[in-house]
């Protein structure tokens, strides 16, 4: 008898079996967003051990299938790859040595990479993102729909959990991104910020004024701090980056063309080139169609310039 299925199969490869690989392989599992999930790791015995533990509750879920292991053959044919892996950032360490190392890594990965996946987008969730954005891109030599980060997701979400409690409203409710660097030099856009069709600064509870610039500012400061604090309690961001992960991962399999504030190469948006930055972008079946040009005020385009040129002089200072 031929082989139903209802949809077609897609598979969805995972580099790196550590926190935030798996979190995110658990988050895909639960959503039923790819037919067949492989991780691959170099810690083999880790990476196929997680699979098992994954696999087993498969009977839950959809009808996933999921590996896991050492053999990078396992990601042969898939659609979209997420690279989760790279090495820690350590006590003491800058986050420069650290793009270093990332970048080292990715020198031997990504051509193993596109030898199983020609076709695959592929989405960088490693630190330093938008520095690596660029690194695997000039590595693998693909167009920059095809090769971008996760960018501003989840920094876009954390912001929106803390306008939306402030203000009363459902999450979906709250417009307003995070762009720029995935990073210190990150912001907000705040001129263009808005909860339902009403402009955040005008956003009133019971006459009063809800979102005053020490608010604005504070939310800011703790949106770029997120990740820093829960780090300090449990040692590692994982669930919350797991499921941004696969947000994005959904809107490539689905061919959703979704509006995502993800990292890609900017070819003159803004002026600016060169550099991978976060701005809202339309993601769908190839990746990244079109990366958007919001209208900023004349601080925020500073600040924009600004992260720009921090991300410049890191590419030049590592020769990429």
């Amino acid at each position: 008898m031929a082989n139903i299925t209802t949809r077609p199969i897609t598979k969805l490869g995972i580099v790196g079996a550590g926190s935030v690989g798996t979190s995110l392989a658990y988050a895909a599992i639960i959503r039923d967003t790819a037919r067949e999930i492989a991780i691959y790791d170099i810690d083999a015995v880790k990476a196929e051990a997680e699979g098992l533990d994954l696999a087993h509750g498969t009977q839950f879920t959809g009808a996933n299938t999921v590996t896991g292991g050492g053999d990078i053959e396992a990601l042969a044919g898939s659609d979209v790859v997420v690279i989760t892996a790279g090495a820690r950032q350590q006590p003491g360490q800058s986050r420069l040595d650290l793009a270093g190392t990332n970048v080292r890594i990715l020198e031997t990965l990504i051509p193993r990479l596109m030898e199983q996946a020609p076709d695959a987008v592929y989405i960088l969730v490693t630190n330093p993102a938008d520095v690596l954005a660029v690194a695997a891109q000039k590595i693998g030599g693909l167009p920059r729909n095809r090769i971008f980060s996760s960018g501003t997701v989840l920094d876009t979400s954390r912001l929106r959990l803390l306008l939306a409690r402030e203000a009363h409203v459902l999450m979906t409710s709250v417009h307003a991104t995070i762009i720029g660097e995935h990073g210190d030099t990150e912001f907000p856009v705040w001129s263009n910020a808005s909860i339902g069709p009403v402009p955040i600064r005008e956003w009133e509870v019971s006459g009063r004024q809800v979102f005053t610039d020490e608010f604005l500012t504070a939310a800011t400061n703790d949106v770029v701090n997120a990740a820093y604090q829960v780090i300090e309690g449990k040692g590692a961001t994982n669930y919350a980056i797991g499921l941004a992960g696969v947000r994005i991962v959904e809107a490539v399999l689905n061919a959703e063309n979704a509006v995502l504030p993800v990292s890609a190469m900017l070819d003159g948006e803004y002026g600016i080139s060169g550099v991978a930055l976060s701005l809202p972008s339309v993601v769908g079946h190839n990746g990244v169609y079109k990366m958007l040009e919001m209208p900023l005020d004349e601080e925020e385009a500073g600040k924009l310039a600004a992260s720009a040129e921090t991300l410049r002089s890191t590419l030049a200072s590592l020769g990429i």
